[in-house]
């Protein structure tokens, strides 16, 4: 077998815990036809520092599948990549276009919608006003403002509260929502449940299967193994900027290397 693009061993045909640095994989689960998203041999830079090391991940259309692995392993950064906001070599084709190469503004109205772990709000508008900025064009989408506040009624109550007022989840709730209002098509999700109440969680992970259910393709980066592993189709695991197992949920339950190596704190 020869090494894959970027240095990295071969793929292991099973779940099972591989020679480093190769990542495990379910070949069956992981064979997605026509990917919505597809990333390989995927470098990035921050100055001169070599954050990802050959990532190669897919997300077909109307699948969620998580990202996982521990702070610092290159999660974010994968996702910045995506959207155009880290300088990075090797492809990323969303719907059989190149992303890498254009700029934010370029790759959001293509149909790829960003929530980042910072959920940045506009603190001295209202959120209706924070959800309508979040619509492209004068057309509004396949989500209206009902949708919204039906997925997150606390945002229905405070609908005319300014958005620098709003607790931490009340926040979160908002920019899950004012991204949808852009119709994507994919989005990516940074550490959604970061901080919240488990109460704000279970909402998160209704929303997202609500996504699902309008045939939306999730990319969710998160900590929390509960979560993911609950609501996913297919899993990837980051270490070191790599790879190092991809697989369904049930797959990587069965693996205790995997998890032991690269998930427990």
């Amino acid at each position: 077998m020869k090494p894959r693009a970027g240095g990295q061993a071969p793929l292991d045909r099973e779940s099972r815990a591989p020679a480093r640095p190769g990542a495990p994989r379910d070949a069956a689960a992981t064979a997605v036809d026509d990917p919505l998203l597809r990333i390989a041999n995927l470098h990035a830079y921050y100055g001169k520092s070599h954050v990802l090391h050959g990532v190669d991940l897919q997300v077909g259309r109307g699948e969620i599948v998580s990202l996982l692995g521990r702070n610092g392993v290159g999660r974010s950064t994968t996702a910045k990549a995506i959207m155009g906001l880290v300088d990075a070599t090797g492809s990323i084709v969303f719907g059989g276009r190149e992303l890498l190469g254009r700029k934010a503004y370029e790759i959001a109205p293509l149909g790829v919608g960003y929530v980042p772990e910072s959920r940045d709000v506009f603190p001295t508008l209202t959120v209706e006003q924070n959800l309508l900025l979040g619509q492209k064009g004068r057309r509004p989408g396949r989500w209206r403002f009902d949708d919204m506040y039906r997925m997150f009624p606390r945002l229905a109550e405070r609908r005319n509260t300014l958005a620098g007022v709003l607790s931490g989840g009340e926040q979160q709730m908002l920019t899950l929502c004012r991204t949808l209002m852009g119709d994507p098509e994919l989005i990516v999700i940074d550490e959604p449940t970061e901080g919240l109440a488990p109460m704000i969680v279970e909402l998160v992970a209704d929303y997202l299967r609500e996504l699902q259910r309008r045939g939306l393709s999730v990319l969710l980066v998160e900590q929390k193994l509960a979560i993911a592993m609950r609501i996913s189709q297919r899993v990837y695991v980051m270490g070191h900027g790599r790879i190092v197992f991809e697989g369904t949920p049930e797959s990587l339950r069965a693996n205790e290397h995997v998890r032991r190596e690269w998930l427990e704190v």
